[in-house]
């Protein structure tokens, strides 16, 4: 296909140059009737390039395929049979590839560590999740995409599966071996999905971790927005083979998204594309030139870059090298004491901090200055480290603690009777709220979960540490809801 097209941007000239007056949605009728303080900070060309697709972007039939061809050509430059645009992020389209593979009260295999928005997904379909362990690295408190052992387990405690999902990369970077994964779901006739959220520039360039289409994998959905180049809520999902049906999985999106997408979410997902299949490589490349550089001139610095220590048997298959992680148990502070820090003396932020560790991320939008800026606001926290007041401690579970019982199933605990108890009271209840330290955004306690000791302990002292917990009712976490007793 001709990869210098951009349909999207092309309809969105289009629309500019002909002079429409629109008397449809949006109301802000090209940016007319917005506040001109609101013009003042945002700026006009948002609202002129918010633009509705039907009878807008397209005619009143789409006729035209504006939205079709900007997906075919998303699919060719991937190598996918398939391609789906979302607006709601990859929140939207793990949803929507979980319900295309099973119904209420069938069953997926899923690992524990997953993010929270396929929790949602089980919560709202009523998929029984069949938990598959991850790879625990217990020193330093962490966890990996499981491998085909950790699969095969599961799947001996309950054969009765639709399909599989499997979450790579993490956060922190660490992929797992997605080809034998894929391997051994097709064995058995399984369609393998992929939250590749933070792995839209894998396609593009061959020094990177494996990406799922390559691997073998059936649905595999991405985060354009996080480690591509395009706007909040800018997620893709492809398809290939015949293990989910195309039109199944529309109709899944159909009903979960949006009937007013957002055009410069569309535009954003139609200028990355054509983007990486022009210059993809070649970008990349310069990227990880970069990236390497900063590695080691961090590490002349005295930090701890971490990347081979997360690689082994047991731990990752591979990281992808554009996510600096950087361990400060050394430095005697916390990653949240670190991000903090950063952001309001150096005017830096990081995408994830932890207990311990702080991870920035590099794509190819970074440069030489940039760079520089990272490594002198780094340098500067270095040498202020000593100062800072020591971090509170965070009581860290075992793996085997991490992963809590479950009594009830995550749909029927969420939408049931529920209490509000105090937290020293929730000890041996069962959950009936999501409990997320986020980032990374992977939940502590499930609804339907038998809450216990060690994992209160270490939610509420790490709350007290800098955690974010964004999803419990409670946000001191002083007290905790929980099914009802009958």
């Amino acid at each position: 296909m001709d990869h210098s097209k951009a349909p999207v941007l092309e309809a969105l000239r289009d629309y500019h140059s002909a002079g429409y007056v629109p008397f449809n949605a949006p109301g802000h009728k090209q940016g007319r009737g917005i506040d001109p303080r609101v013009l003042e900070v945002v700026g006009a060309d948002v609202f002129k390039s918010d633009v509705i697709a039907l009878n807008g972007l397209d005619d009143r039939l789409m006729r035209r395929g504006v939205l079709e061809e900007a997906q075919q050509l998303m699919a060719d430059a991937v190598g996918a049979e398939h391609t789906f645009f979302s607006t709601c992020g990859s929140s939207l389209s793990v949803k929507s590839a979980m319900l295309a593979v099973a119904g209420p009260h069938e069953k997926l295999l899923v690992p524990r560590h997953v993010h929270k928005s396929v929790i949602s997904g089980l919560i709202v379909s009523g998929v029984r999740p069949v938990w598959v362990h991850p790879h625990w690295d217990a020193e330093r408190h962490l966890s990996h995409p499981p491998g085909v052992r950790e699969f095969a387990e599961a799947y001996e405690r309950d054969p009765e599966v639709k399909g599989a999902l499997v979450v790579t990369p993490t956060d922190y970077g660490t992929c797992g071996n997605l080809a034998a994964i894929a391997e051994w779901c097709h064995e058995r006739g399984l369609p393998l999905i992929v939250d590749e959220a933070w792995g839209a520039h894998l396609p593009f360039h061959d020094g990177l971790p494996p990406w799922g289409m390559d691997a073998g994998a059936d649905v595999c959905v991405t985060s354009v927005h996080k480690m591509g180049a395009a706007v909040e809520q800018s997620s893709v999902f492809h398809l290939q083979g015949d293990r989910v049906d195309p039109d199944v999985l529309k109709a899944r999106e159909d009903l979960l998204g949006t009937t007013s997408a957002s055009s410069l979410v569309y535009a954003a997902l139609d200028g990355w594309r054509r983007q990486m299949a022009e210059h993809g490589k070649e970008l990349l490349a310069g990227a990880l030139t970069l990236v390497e550089s900063v590695r080691g001139r961090l590490t002349e610095l005295g930090l701890s870059v971490q990347h081979d220590e997360f690689l082994g048997p047991d731990l990752a298959d591979s990281v992808d090298p554009l996510k600096v992680v950087l361990d400060l148990e050394k430095l005697g502070i916390s990653g949240y004491q670190a991000a903090d820090w950063l952001r309001e003396h150096q005017r830096v932020t990081v995408g994830l901090a932890d207990h311990r560790r702080i991870v920035a991320q590099f794509n190819h939008s970074d440069d030489e200055q940039t760079a520089g800026t990272l490594i002198n606001a780094l340098d500067a926290l270095v040498k202020v480290a000593p100062s800072f007041e020591k971090p509170p401690q965070v009581d860290l579970p075992s793996p085997r603690e991490m992963e809590l019982e479950t009594a009830m199933l995550p749909r029927d605990a969420f939408f049931g009777e529920a209490e509000q108890v105090p937290a020293d009271e929730a000890v041996g209840r069962i959950s009936a709220e999501m409990i997320t330290p986020y980032p990374p955004g992977a939940p502590g306690v499930l609804p339907g979960e038998v809450l216990t000791r060690p994992m209160l302990d270490y939610l509420r002292s790490g709350l007290g540490a800098g955690m974010q917990l964004p999803d419990p009712a409670d946000s001191k976490l002083e007290s905790i809801r929980v099914v009802a007793q009958s």
